[in-house]
């Protein structure tokens, strides 16, 4: 599948260009220096035409809810594009029937609850498990976001991707290497901006069942505390939260970061966390685990930018 759409160099920009913008708003950790520049686009079209003002091999950093995402205090150089609430189209393409999957198509900028809540509202089954992903379609392509034992890429019918040469395509699933938490593009990607998802008519027990996902995941969760979402990948065969609390690491604190006392697998920000408390934490519970039981826990978060350099300057 593949609808090229070269981008349009010569649109005006409708959206807002800042500079020196402090990145803590954007992120779930609220934590993180300030961006060189952070665009916020008006829709998809305008998005491209930005693009389209910026060198291909320009590195770009693309930010949703900034649910798993670590920025360093020192901030981000290049482009920060923020997708949440502005590649925002969510319709139902295709209706689900007996013997055939209904078709649901999302901006890469929508949240994954609000698919889960607009599938639910069609009497539709399969996206439930987006109620659990605290961050955007973007985001749950991009890493293959998963909850209550389901992954995005399964029901993925086809991804809108964004080349280098300026190119839109939609690709099959069949284009990407897809793994747990690992999703690798062909080359020339630069970026999603939208999905489209298989769904099947609900007799009532999926939504039975994701709800009852989501009352679990509040009374096990620190929902509503910043944090970064779960902190680790989940080694092979194990929870990355059951090593963490075997270690005795709940409630460890670094600064203003805290193993949460209530899941493991989450880093808290207390209100005065730095980044650099949040991955020096991560650091600690790495070496830890590492020395107790021989496994080396892998970030699901991504850390990016610069650590602040010694009297506040970016490094």
């Amino acid at each position: 599948m593949a609808e090229p759409a070269p981008i349009p160099v010569s649109a005006p920009l409708r959206g807002r260009l800042r500079h020196a913008v402090p990145l803590a708003p954007y992120t779930s950790w609220r934590v993180g220096g300030p961006a060189d520049e952070l665009y916020e686009p008006v829709d998809r079209a305008d998005l491209l035409a930005f693009l389209a003002r910026r060198p291909a091999a320009a590195p770009v950093l693309w930010v949703g809810l900034g649910s798993n995402l670590l920025v360093r205090d020192g901030g981000v150089r290049g482009t920060v594009v923020v997708l949440h609430g502005h590649l925002a189209e969510l319709e139902l393409e295709r209706p689900a029937s007996a013997g055939d999957a209904g078709v649901i198509r999302a901006g890469a900028g929508v949240h994954c609850a609000r698919v889960a809540k607009f599938a639910e509202r069609q009497d539709l089954a399969g996206l439930g498990f987006m109620n659990g992903i605290p961050g955007t379609v973007g985001g749950a392509l991009a890493m293959n976001a998963g909850a209550f034992g389901s992954e995005t890429w399964p029901q993925v019918v086809a991804a809108e991707a964004l080349f280098a040469d300026g190119s839109v395509r939609w690709l099959e699933p069949a284009a990407f290497r897809i793994a747990y938490r690992t999703v690798i593009a062909p080359a020339g990607f630069r970026g999603f901006l939208g999905a489209r998802f298989a769904v099947r008519p609900d007799d009532g027990r999926h939504r039975a069942a994701t709800r009852e996902h989501m009352a679990r995941r509040k009374a096990t969760q620190p929902v509503g505390h910043p944090s970064g979402g779960s902190t680790f990948r989940n080694p092979t065969g194990d929870h990355a939260a059951r090593l963490i609390e075997a270690a005795g690491l709940k409630g460890t604190r670094i600064g203003g970061a805290q193993v949460s006392t209530q899941h493991a697998n989450f880093i808290l920000n207390d209100g005065a966390a730095t980044a650099a408390d949040i991955e020096a934490l991560i650091g600690r519970v790495q070496a830890e685990v590492q020395a107790r039981f021989g496994v080396v826990l892998e970030p699901e978060v991504r850390i990016v930018g610069e650590a602040l350099a010694a009297g506040g300057d970016h490094a």
